[in-house]
């Protein structure tokens, strides 16, 4: 069950934002204030992407010093901040809902795998008694956070974003005040 919500995180995060867009009241001083949120996340996913070897090596450089999971903390802030930019109690409880049983799934899935495929090396980097010589040094690259497709979150936070202000407009309320309407 969890392996098979890991593997369908994607398509349900496609569903739930369908609902997302639905259910938003977005203006433009809630997007203002929500965009550079859900930006910092992105951000937060491409620094984390541009260190990560996926399932070749235990990554340790980068944000991957300081949390063990920052592809999903940046994924998190992402949907904080499109919450925010929804202006809707509702979205925002769909959003926390989604990430607590997605997120969940994917760490636990994701955790399991490291400690199968690397062992003891896996659980040292998780206890923080070993700092991973091999790549403790390791710079930031461009090409690896591609090859890791981040574009595509970058792609998908830009269409979510859009379509939020092209709700706003298309509503009436881009120009009015963020809160109950």
């Amino acid at each position: 069950m969890i392996a098979a919500l890991a593997r369908l995180r994607v398509p349900i995060g496609f569903i739930c934002g369908a609902l997302v867009l639905w259910l938003a009241r977005p203006t433009g001083v809630a997007i203002a204030i929500g965009a550079p949120i859900a930006v910092a996340g992105e951000c937060l996913r491409v620094w984390a992407a541009g260190h990560l070897n996926k399932a070749r090596e235990v990554t340790s450089s980068g944000p991957y010093r300081w949390f063990a999971h920052p592809l999903y903390v940046g994924s998190t802030m992402m949907a904080a901040g499109l919450a925010v930019a929804s202006d809707s109690a509702a979205v925002a409880g769909l959003i926390a809902a989604y990430l607590t049983v997605t997120l969940t799934a994917a760490i636990k899935n994701e955790e399991a795998f490291l400690r199968r495929t690397f062992g003891d090396r896996y659980d040292r980097y998780r206890r923080g008694t070993a700092a991973a010589a091999i790549d403790s040094e390791r710079r930031f690259c461009l090409t690896q956070a591609a090859a890791n497709r981040e574009h595509r979150a970058l792609a998908g936070l830009a269409v979510a974003v859009l379509l939020l202000i092209l709700k706003a407009t298309y509503n009436g309320s881009f120009w009015r005040a963020a809160g109950p309407h």
